[in-house]
């Protein structure tokens, strides 16, 4: 199989028009090594992209027009025309606009994806007040893709690459995650993270630390009772044939370094663990959903708006979305790969065992 063939493709939507998405995308597709190790396809517009454009002169963004999804230029960015009117772009501006585009770009991207003219998708942020409408009734894309493809759950998984923070609870108000927080809903995070972890991830015996709802994780009850009542059952049901520990006290387990032990953490809720991730995450990270029967990847960011067509934004969490996206669908093609070949799994600790013998001959 030649390497043309071997790279995924790659979707990229683009976000709120009067945001920061298309130029994200512009500046990481500028650079053509990623060429090398992928087909990009933008879901957007030559018109609206050609306006962003203007405004990066330092940046060369050359593509070509994809007109059928089976016939890409794996030599070039492929551009699929989602719309053709005139559309008026106001960066930094919310208005419908923004919102509509970034819909109609999402929708058939996702379509590539069910129909698997796409590998992966990696998305711009969208504002998730102004692309309401009565196709999407969603708090984020999260919960977006978990419809369109029909699964029973997801997880908004956080990832770095000293840490992946998962979420029980995503878009929702304070005062409503409480009753979120029940057995089935651990269970079920937790069962994905598991899979995720192995599958995406290439962790034989992932880790899982989960963190308490309430402060110093309930206190033994003295502070609320969720940690005694649900989240201990939990955590014990799990421990059936997972590697699960916990509940901790979010605060002193992100102080003291404790996620360092864990290959992912389950949170309550949204701040909860969004906050530690973003403050001590090495690099940059990405938010993957996990769960899905396919790949997709996102900053994490938002749209930006105070800087979006100033040419200030940083591409970085884009571009790690990118590689991660890319990583993970190469990880899921070996883990299946694996799954239907296990003598190769035996061969390779056979040969392991081998040579860990001769190092023993010859140092004995």
């Amino acid at each position: 199989m030649s390497n043309e063939q071997q790279k995924p493709v790659i979707g990229f939507t683009c976000g709120d028009l009067n945001g920061i998405g298309m130029e994200l995308i512009i500046k990481t597709l500028a650079d053509h090594r990623l060429l090398d190790i992928c087909t990009p396809v933008v879901f957007a517009s030559n018109k609206s992209l050609n306006f962003y454009k203007k405004s990066l002169p330092e940046h060369t963004f050359n593509y070509a027009n994809a007109r059928e999804l089976n016939r890409l230029n794996p030599k070039q960015v492929n551009v699929v025309n989602c719309w053709e009117e005139e559309v008026a772009i106001t960066p930094g501006q919310l208005n419908e606009i923004g919102g509509k585009y970034a819909l109609i770009s999402l929708q058939q991207a996702t379509q590539a994806l069910k129909d698997g003219f796409i590998q992966g998708l990696v998305t711009a942020p969208i504002h998730k007040k102004n692309i309401q409408s009565e196709a999407f009734q969603y708090s984020g894309h999260t919960p977006y893709l978990k419809a369109m493809f029909n699964v029973p759950d997801v997880v908004m998984l956080m990832t770095a690459e000293n840490m992946r923070v998962g979420l029980v609870t995503e878009h929702v108000p304070l005062n409503e995650i409480a009753k979120h927080i029940t057995r089935e809903n651990i269970l079920s995070k937790l069962r994905i993270i598991h899979s995720s972890l192995q599958k995406d991830f290439g962790i034989d015996k992932p880790r899982i630390a989960v963190l308490g709802l309430n402060p110093h994780a309930g206190d033994e009850g003295l502070i609320g009772n969720e940690e005694e009542t649900i989240i201990k059952p939990a955590i014990k049901e799990a421990k059936h044939n997972m590697l699960v520990f916990g509940p901790y006290s979010s605060d002193a387990f992100f102080a003291r370094g404790q996620f360092e032990r864990f290959d992912a953490v389950l949170a309550m809720y949204h701040d909860q663990g969004l906050i530690p991730f973003k403050s001590l995450a090495l690099g940059e990270g990405t938010n993957y959903t996990a769960g899905l029967p396919v790949v997709r990847t996102s900053p994490d960011h938002g749209t930006a708006f105070d800087i979006a067509g100033k040419g200030k934004a940083d591409h970085s969490s884009f571009l790690a979305a990118v590689f991660e996206c890319i990583e993970i669908i190469r990880m899921r093609l070996g883990y299946a790969d694996m799954r239907r070949n296990p003598l190769k799994k035996i061969s390779a600790r056979m040969i392991a065992n081998a040579v860990d013998e001769r190092i023993e001959e010859n140092e004995g």
